[in-house]
């Protein structure tokens, strides 16, 4: 295991959040299935990660009550509605920003849907990260989320901000900006509410 990982996992467990390691997506979709009950509701947060690794296709097609954000067509209050609903789901599943390797979380988000049922509500959080979101400090975790994270992630949504052309993020008012809440995860008050999956290779932005 890459000392970092190491070194990552061990901190997440001082901090009352508990690491886990996976090679693949093959073992990843394995541990999920022990971690996440048949029948259970699932909500998520909006990831390039899980794409990217197949989680959404998974949740899809096993014994879950996904609550999917992805489904096409679907309008912005139906939207909201689901937002709303990941707040008593059994389970939240998403990616992180970055993670520290003291065992921190750091988020940006725009309309807070994603960070918000991580902090509170789901009995269960599982975090998805890939090697290449580790950072030695919470500062750089800030420098790689805001200078690489977002503006790939506005790039993606079609947004027309500065940063989608400037390729780095100019703290700009614009309407369309995404970096509105800046979310650092030091500790958790229920040991083990928070599972972070450490995948063995670069995942997401």
């Amino acid at each position: 295991m890459d000392s970092r990982i190491q070194k990552t996992i061990q901190s997440l467990q001082r901090n009352n959040m508990a690491g886990y390691y996976v090679e693949d997506e093959t073992e990843l979709t394995a541990l999920l299935k022990k971690l996440i009950p048949e029948g259970s509701s699932v909500g998520c947060g909006d990831s390039v990660t899980l794409e990217q690794t197949g989680v959404f296709d998974f949740l899809r097609t096993e014994n879950y009550v996904f609550y999917d954000k992805h489904r096409p067509g679907l309008s912005s209050e139906e939207k909201r509605s689901i937002y709303l609903q990941n707040f008593g789901a059994d389970t939240f599943i998403t990616g992180t920003n970055a993670i520290t390797q003291d065992g921190k979380l750091f988020n940006i988000d725009g309309n807070g849907s994603r960070v918000a049922p991580m902090l509170y509500g789901p009995e269960q959080v599982i975090v998805v990260v890939g090697k290449n979101k580790i950072t030695e400090t919470v500062e750089a975790a800030i420098q790689r989320a805001r200078q690489i994270a977002a503006p790939l992630d506005a790039i993606r949504l079609g947004k027309h901000t500065p940063c989608t052309k400037l390729g780095r993020c100019v703290d700009c008012k614009h309407e369309e900006r995404i970096c509105n809440d800046f979310v650092l995860i030091a500790r958790q008050r229920i040991a083990g509410r928070i599972k972070v999956i450490l995948v063995n290779r670069d995942c997401g932005y």
